[in-house]
């Protein structure tokens, strides 16, 4: 059914288009955008379906193998871990290969890897089946924000980047929401099995969007011809601002959502986990909050915007302190509307930012960015685990409130590093 609706809008949006400049890009409102749009937030549903589903099932797999809340947790850091390593090389090479081609091949690999993932017999083997779909996506974010930052005209590239963000949220929330759901009913298995199936469902559904391009190819680039290119790009005091921001909001973020339901499940809440599956509601704020922060960023410029949606997330974290469930269901929807205002418009800033330097690559610079955001999730996650279990959850608000602090000293410091000529 989904595959029949999904081709049935890649038809009615194949009127002609205006003619198109490569270095304009899509308008917002023309046939092409739509379907970028469409295609984009499908790519982004079929990857963090497949990333984040076991987030939500970290208690039952703790409980399942007998592993401790910080070791459940190399489930998702595994995935999170080999995704950031790869993520630089194999963006540059792939966007060579034809964007398109790479984003169809890498999300069909992963979904066959995640129809596999209910078959482990240990907990050992689902984290390493877990790692090969880093892997087999890590060409994928830093080509899905590429193709948006060279298909879009420069103007509506904030909306354009919220919207892919936006299917980013809804494929974070689907997974957990569908894997959660599943396991209460039919065990985590079966869980993971949903989740495979609605991700190769996403795939298929992304190739009959997708129009064709209006960009030129990018150049072909060999491994060894990396270096000079990445250098460039850590040169630039701008640039590493945003990763290091990348880098803070991800290790945080994920460290909420990780560890707070192993919270609710305990004493003196005691929720039980059907209910606890429902914290990942907060995203829908976050798919508001995204697209709507990349629109004001573009309206009113991301140095004024970033850092208050980063003032938000601290403000969160201190707010779910105390036992009690109203101010920690406040706190988390606050931290989740500052974490994805903050990621929306420093992931769309990236690319804008590259294209102005001197032999500036946004693919390499996204692909950087996406490396601390990755980076930021395996390590941060897994450090706030070990806070979890030493100190509880005042030791992760604290945790929170340095990694956070961090990333609002890099968006400050933003506004006082000048636009390149």
């Amino acid at each position: 059914m989904l595959i029949l609706v999904v081709r049935s809008l890649a038809m009615t949006t194949t009127a002609p288009a205006p003619a198109l400049s490569a270095a304009l890009g899509h308008e917002r409102g023309s046939p092409g955008y739509r379907r970028l749009g469409l295609a984009m937030w499908c790519t982004g549903l079929a990857t963090f379906v497949l990333v984040y589903a076991v987030q939500g099932l970290l208690p039952t797999l703790a409980d399942e193998f007998d592993v401790s809340s910080g070791t459940s947790s190399l489930a998702l850091s595994a995935t999170t871990l080999t995704l950031a390593l790869a993520i630089v090389p194999l963006s540059a090479v792939a966007e060579a290969w034809g964007r398109a081609r790479v984003m169809t091949a890498a999300l069909a690999a992963s979904a066959v890897l995640g129809l596999l993932a209910p078959l482990a017999p240990t907990f050992g083997v689902l984290v390493g089946i877990r790692a090969l779909q880093g892997i087999a996506l890590a060409a994928l974010p830093a080509l899905a924000m590429s193709h948006v930052t060279r298909e879009v005209a420069p103007r509506h590239l904030g909306g354009a980047v919220g919207l892919l963000i936006a299917g980013n949220t809804i494929g974070g929330l689907s997974g957990r929401l569908i894997a959660t759901a599943v396991a209460d009913v039919a065990g985590w298995r079966l869980a993971l099995l949903a989740v495979g199936l609605v991700s190769l469902a996403c795939t298929v559904a992304f190739r009959l969007l997708l129009p064709p391009s209006v960009a030129p190819a990018a150049p072909r680039v060999r491994l060894g011809e990396l270096g000079g290119p990445i250098l460039r790009h850590l040169r630039d005091p701008g640039l590493l601002c945003l990763f290091g921001i990348g880098f803070l909001l991800m290790g945080s973020f994920v460290t909420v959502y990780n560890y707070l339901g192993f919270r609710l499940l305990r004493a003196p809440f005691g929720l039980p986990a059907a209910l606890v599956a429902l914290i990942f509601l907060g995203y829908l704020a976050g798919s508001y909050a995204s697209t709507a922060a990349g629109r004001l960023g573009d309206r009113f410029g991301r140095r004024k915007v970033m850092w208050i949606g980063i003032v938000v997330a601290v403000a969160g974290a201190w707010v779910t302190a105390p036992d009690r469930l109203p101010t920690v269901l406040a706190g988390l929807l606050l931290i989740t509307v500052g974490f994805f205002a903050g990621h929306s418009l420093a992931s769309s800033w990236v690319g804008r930012r590259s294209s102005m330097l001197p032999e500036g690559s946004p693919g390499i610079a996204s692909s950087l960015y996406l490396f601390g955001y990755y980076a930021g999730s395996s390590v941060g996650g897994t450090v706030g685990g070990v806070v979890f279990d030493v100190a509880g959850w005042n030791g992760v608000v604290g945790y929170l409130t340095v990694l956070l602090a961090g990333a609002l000293v890099l968006a400050l410091t933003l506004r006082r590093i000048p636009t390149p000529a």
